[in-house]
């Protein structure tokens, strides 16, 4: 990114200069502390013609565009290959290598079914994460395209609109109500220039910005000579030399502070991982146990010998690793990415989704997120009394009343029509109606008084009856502002009107309207505002008086040069506004409902103490007298004060921007799990180290964007809230199956560890009498368990509704497993039942065993088809068993029956996993890969019969919990 200008004469250092963050723009120190003329002879601009475009261009080829550095992006190919770095993946490519092994071992016939198996899976799941992850890219981009900028600068001595990436320095940028600055520029030229910085600064306040070189060092905020790159110009137009571009500018600056914020993992993906060693090092244990277990006990004298029990811990360590684990993992975050798009929250990386559940403190900006952004007058005070406005935002949709009741004529209303009629004279703002709403050109207080003219209808002035001849513009020293008008329904009498802080304003005034004549202003009256002005104050309303007097010619010609102010005495008072940002109409449902949730929202703003509190307390964040901590407060406390204050405190008002990533790790280190809003250039390094960082998409910069895990495209925390309740619903639901694959695959190691153990008991012989091992299930049984009964309803799981009682329950603590001691327990009861009824079933098939089988439909056999017969039997009963289980796991508590047709999709999965098993059995093909044999119809009763009972013993298990937990004593008792 372009730091440099290629060569131009340097401006010489003055003796004392501070450094800048501009080095090599200009010359060594801040460009703000040199002559305008002088920066823009140095880089090579001329003030009246600007650069040629030829030089533009070759600038542009040389240091490249004006654009922010993104992170640097992994090729295609390492994002497509991403997920095979995963534990999980890892483990499974593992087991691929050694099924692939033992099919080489036993002389390569027929296809290495085992391991291409696996290959599929692991190659399914990095195709679903790539593609999820394109989708998200796509969605971050067209974002970015909706919000790429444009400047005008002077070049060739002629205007030009040009993309702001090609913005160069000594570029002679032109400045307008309604621009976005391109670049940062010492200003040459400032007429009534105003900006908004709080992207960069955090001040909501607009600036007023002028020419003159400062005599030393300033912070950012105060280098009013300088244009800021992401700023606004909301009124008047500027000139300015562009000083820096790209990673140059401030911003840059703030964006480099990214590299230096890691990103952590979030809970799913160290549980994911977690679990993925976990099950690397059980299949390895289990499945080198039984082998050592096996040449303990057995007679091996050649490799050939060895070779059942090599292949039979290979089936342990296949039957131990659910292979659709990942993918389906994938699969479920995908589709909770997509409805949470459908719902306006973009989603750029898979497991956020899931981090968003866990959720337990929101901490989020106050502007454009809990209120609409938009400034609104609601109170107005004159002679004759209050009034109040309703209707909120831009849209002239409202009207003017008094208590609840339309405007009486009489005095207050000709006092109302004159206060807002001379306050909409006394602006530069204006407000434009597009496709999809209002749109403000300028200072967002003045929209407001254009807003609250129109509400007048009727009543108000026509347009045409004012014609502006001059301005006094507003300075920080004045704190108001005047404009000078004809009025043409008074024979063109020329009138000037003024706005501005009531105290500085009334001071200036000796009079006040009351109906339609102007009255001394005595004592009492002066009483009467200055305590309308504080009860405005204390309901948390910014305020602004209005007064006007009318001038003589000899006046209005003296009041035209910009320098006299003089003629801003003897006013007349007409009135006071109280202007508020008011609360989103959704924004306290969505608080109240993350509420019952559990979740804390903290709000954190640059506002003053008394206005965030009153917000804070109409959306229900806090009671009206709960306390505020402030950013002069939270600088005094340590880290530990901090997270301790925090606990107590969720209004932090006047927060400068640096301050906010010490409160995300405050609330971190309390234990919480932050989701962080912001909108800021400033924000970014918070939205980065938060657990979830969540950026706006309408106001949101492409740095706050980049840095955040997720966008919310239409600004609004009901957005976010509904997406904690698809995150929670996405956790529940991995659990689910979780819950489901790992006890189904559990009953598969057991089945096979307790056929080998228990085979005397069980009559599981050789029935050639050569003394070789003899296995309950053959590897492609147990290769086709996994397949059939995993990934189907595993993944129809995934996608069960969310529970109606998700969002009235706490937030899981950050330390929480996934896979926490209830969870495995129940896997471990479930595994060890479905083992049991398998290998019952086993038995009660083969003669010698300890069930008897003498009323066995068919009868058992120990010839080699009657092996083949238990086996299947035994293999149909544990898929079957494993269909049943996935019923028992949606839910720990609940009972199966309840809700049981509310997923139709897991419906359809049971039903396809159904008719794949009694292919395997009767297809004759079949039979020969898998070696089985047809069952008859009382014969898959039978089976049945036995699979039911795992469905019937977690129904007694889950009654059991019930009664324990009625009989439990309450507080008290």
């Amino acid at each position: 990114m372009p730091t440099h200008v290629p060569p131009v004469p340097a401006l010489p250092a003055r003796a004392g200069a501070q450094p800048g963050a501009h080095a090599g723009a200009t010359r060594a120190d801040d460009p703000s502390q040199a002559d305008a003329a002088a920066v823009a002879q140095a880089l090579g601009c001329d003030r009246h013609q600007g650069l040629s475009t030829a030089e533009a261009t070759r600038r542009l080829a040389q240091n490249g565009p004006n654009q922010l550095r993104a992170a640097p992006r992994p090729s295609a190919w390492r994002r497509m290959l991403a997920p095979l770095w995963e534990p999980l993946s890892l483990l499974l490519l593992a087991a691929a290598v050694l099924s692939g092994l033992v099919w080489a071992l036993e002389g390569a016939v027929g296809w290495p079914v085992d391991s291409l198996v696996i290959v599929a899976v692991v190659a399914l799941n990095t195709a679903i994460g790539a593609w999820q992850q394109a989708r998200a890219d796509q969605a971050v981009a067209a974002l970015a395209r909706l919000s790429a900028a444009h400047a005008n600068v002077l070049r060739d001595g002629k205007t030009q609109r040009i993309a702001s990436a090609d913005v160069v320095v000594g570029d002679l940028l032109l400045l307008g109500e309604g621009d976005a600055v391109a670049a940062d520029g010492r200003l040459l030229q400032a007429v009534q220039l105003r900006t908004l910085e709080s992207s960069l600064t955090g001040e909501s306040e607009s600036v007023m910005k002028n020419t003159a070189t400062l005599a030393g060092s300033a912070p950012l905020g105060d280098r009013l000579n300088m244009a800021w790159q992401g700023t606004a110009v909301v009124q008047g137009r500027g000139r300015a030399v562009v000083t820096a571009t790209g990673m140059a500018t401030q911003m840059g600056a703030i964006a480099s502070l990214l590299d230096a914020t890691p990103t952590l993992p979030t809970p799913l993906q160290t549980e994911v991982a977690r679990l993925g060693r976990l099950l690397g090092i059980a299949a390895l244990v289990v499945a080198a146990s039984v082998v050592v277990l096996l040449a303990a006990v057995s007679h091996w004298r050649s490799a050939a010998d060895a070779l059942p029990a090599l292949l039979l811990g290979v089936s342990l360590a296949v039957a131990a690793v659910p292979e659709g684990l990942a993918a389906i993992l994938s699969v479920v975050l995908a589709l909770g990415v997509q409805r949470m798009a459908r719902q306006q929250a973009v989603v750029k990386q898979l497991a956020a989704v899931e981090t968003l559940g866990a959720a337990s403190v929101i901490a989020t900006d106050k502007t454009g997120t809990l209120t609409r952004g938009e400034m609104t007058v609601v109170q107005l005070v004159t002679a004759s009394g209050d009034a109040q406005l309703s209707g909120v935002g831009y849209a002239p949709g409202g009207q003017v009343q008094q208590a609840g009741q339309p405007l009486p004529t009489g005095a207050l209303q000709d006092e109302l029509v004159a206060l807002l009629g001379s306050a909409a004279l006394a602006c530069n703002a204006q407000v434009l109606a597009n496709g999809s709403g209002w749109v403000v050109q300028g200072d967002p207080t003045e929209a407001a008084l254009v807003v609250a003219d129109a509400k007048l209808g009727a009543l108000r002035w026509p347009a045409q009856r004012h014609t502006r001849i001059g301005e006094l513009a507003f300075t920080p020293e004045r704190r108001r502002m005047s404009t000078l008008q004809r009025d043409h329904q008074h024979a063109d009498a020329p009138l000037l009107v003024t706005k501005g802080a009531p105290d500085a304003l009334l001071a200036l005034c000796s009079h006040q309207r009351v109906g339609k004549t102007a009255q001394p202003l005595d004592a009492a009256a002066r009483e009467h505002i200055n305590a309308a002005v504080a009860r405005l104050s204390g309901a948390a309303l910014r305020t602004l008086g209005v007064a006007s007097r009318g001038l003589s010619e000899a006046e209005a010609g003296a009041a035209q040069h910009p320098v006299n102010h003089g003629l801003e005495q003897g006013l007349c008072w007409l009135g006071l506004v109280g202007m508020i940002d008011p609360p989103r109409a959704e924004a306290a449902a969505a608080i109240a409902q993350a509420r019952r949730a559990g979740i804390r929202v903290v709000m954190i703003t640059g506002d003053h103490p008394q206005t965030a509190l009153r917000i804070a307390a109409d959306l229900g964040i806090v009671p009206a007298d709960a306390p505020v901590l402030s950013g002069a407060q939270i600088e005094a406390l340590d880290d530990a004060a901090l997270a301790a204050a925090l606990r107590h405190t969720a209004v932090l008002a006047r927060v400068a921007p640096a301050q906010k990533l010490r409160i995300v790790a405050a609330l971190q280190a309390g234990g919480a799990v932050v989701a962080m809003t912001g909108d800021g250039v400033n924000d970014a390094p918070a939205l980065k180290a938060a657990d979830i960082g969540v950026a706006m998409g309408i106001t949101g910069s492409e740095v706050s964007q980049q840095a955040a895990r997720m966008i919310l495209a239409d600004d609004n925390l009901a957005t976010l809230v509904h997406a904690v309740r698809e995150g929670r619903g996405v956790f529940d639901n991995i659990r689910k199956f979780l819950r489901y694959l790992l006890s189904s695959n559990l009953g598969e190691v057991l089945t096979v560890l307790g056929g080998v153990l228990g085979a005397g008991a069980l009559g599981l012989v050789d029935p050639t009498g050569g003394g070789a091992v003899v296995l309950p299930l053959l590897a492609t049984q147990v290769l086709w368990i996994n397949l059939v009964t995993d990934s189907g309803p595993a993944l129809a799981m995934g996608v069960d509704p969310i529970a109606p009682g998700v969002m009235q329950r706490a937030p899981r603590p950050r330390s929480a497993r996934v896979i926490d001691a209830a969870m495995a327990w129940g896997v471990l009861q479930s595994g060890v039942v479905m083992a049991a009824l398998t290998l019952l079933t086993l038995d009660l098939f083969l003669p010698g065993g300890l069930l008897p089988t003498a009323w066995l439909p068919g009868g058992p056999s120990a010839d080699a088809g009657g092996l083949a017969l238990a086996r299947t039997a035994a293999f149909t009963t544990l898929v079957l068993a494993q269909l049943f289980n996935c019923f028992a796991c949606r839910s720990p508590r609940a009972s199966a029956l309840k809700g049981l047709w509310a997923n139709h999709w897991l419906w359809a999965a049971v039903g396809l996993s159904a008719v794949l098993q009694v292919a395997v059995v009767h297809l004759p093909a079949l039979n020969l890969a898998f070696g089985t044999v047809p069952l008859s119809a009382a014969q898959w009763g039978v089976c049945l019969a036995m699979a039911s009972g795992v469905l019937l013993a977690s129904e007694a298990s889950k009654l059991a919990q019930v009664w324990r937990h009625a009989a439990r004593p309450t507080p008290g008792q």
